[in-house]
């Protein structure tokens, strides 16, 4: 039986959560289309007869611009050196850029794990040759031959042979999840990133990258959950923009994000939410791992 470590690199906004939602069949990582969705690694674990494949999902390396830029990338440089297999997500209907030569030089070429480079959004390209001039910039940037897969993570299109050639590459080894685990992630984890998605979907501009959420009480009982939850941004006007007139915007996050963990959790959810104000929290250490955003190693 196969079994190892995959993790899912590359830059900020190129599918990886919605990759990782596909190939396990339903959502533990929250996707939406703005960059640094994903903060933290997320785990998902796909057993079936041909083995066990342990992914890691890693937030999107950009170069970093204030502490949780820097936490941000130092959870992706961490997920590698126990990587048994590296895969280097690329928009493929677009040429290789600054940020993924940037990735190859300061993170993949330091990796000792094999390479596959995954062209996701090949359903976005209608011209082969444009495909694979596309290809080409991203093959160019390793000094040696690196396997390429086309798929589309939002349709699943090509899933299969990119699973079929992950397991290749897998050692031979014990499952080391029992098969009906398919992540690592705690209720109450859960509830703050589903929270964060829903600001995510309802807000522009500077708001989403400054949000952070707190739960404070997470009540489970067999018939309701109640979850208590806090929102944090950084600055008065946000906090204005995040309730919304008459309490609106809260309103809506609130709803959508309660009948989503009602999915999840199959059975009624009760979820209060305020909001606060943590001045620039992104750069401070102390707020920093008070929301969850350190490593347990030193530098």
């Amino acid at each position: 039986m196969k079994c190892g470590f995959v993790t899912i690199v590359g830059r900020p906004n190129v599918g990886k959560s919605t990759l990782l939602n596909q190939i396990l069949g339903q959502k533990i990582v929250i996707a939406t289309d703005k960059a640094q969705t994903t903060r933290k690694r997320i785990k998902g674990i796909l057993t079936d007869e041909n083995g066990q494949i342990i992914f890691v999902d890693t937030p999107g390396i950009h170069r970093p611009l204030n502490k949780l830029g820097e936490f941000l990338l130092d959870e992706a440089k961490i997920a590698l050196p126990d990587a048994d297999l590296i895969l280097f997500l690329v928009d493929g209907s677009e040429p290789a850029g600054k940020g993924d030569k940037w990735i190859c030089e300061n993170i993949l070429k330091k990796a000792d794990a094999p390479i596959i480079i995954v062209m996701n959004k090949i359903d976005k390209l209608k011209n082969i040759q444009k495909a694979e001039e596309n290809l080409m910039t991203y093959k160019t940037l390793f000094d040696e031959n690196v396997p390429v897969i086309r798929i589309s993570a939002k349709t699943g299109r090509n899933k299969d042979t990119l699973l079929s050639n992950i397991l290749k590459k897998l050692p031979e080894g014990e499952k080391l999840y029992p098969d009906d685990v398919v992540t690592e992630e705690s209720m109450r984890s859960v509830a703050e990133e589903i929270v964060r998605e829903k600001i995510l979907n309802n807000t522009q501009d500077e708001i989403p990258h400054s949000v952070a959420i707190r739960v404070t009480r997470y009540e489970e009982n067999d018939d309701i959950d109640r979850i208590f939850a806090t929102i944090y941004c950084e600055q008065k006007s946000q906090k204005g923009i995040l309730i919304g007139k008459g309490g609106s915007l809260l309103k809506i996050v609130g709803t959508e994000a309660r009948k989503e963990l009602e999915k999840i959790t199959d059975k009624k959810v009760f979820l209060a939410l305020e909001v606060k104000v943590e001045k620039d929290w992104r750069k401070k250490d102390k707020i920093l791992k008070q929301f969850g955003y350190f490593q347990d190693f030193e530098k």
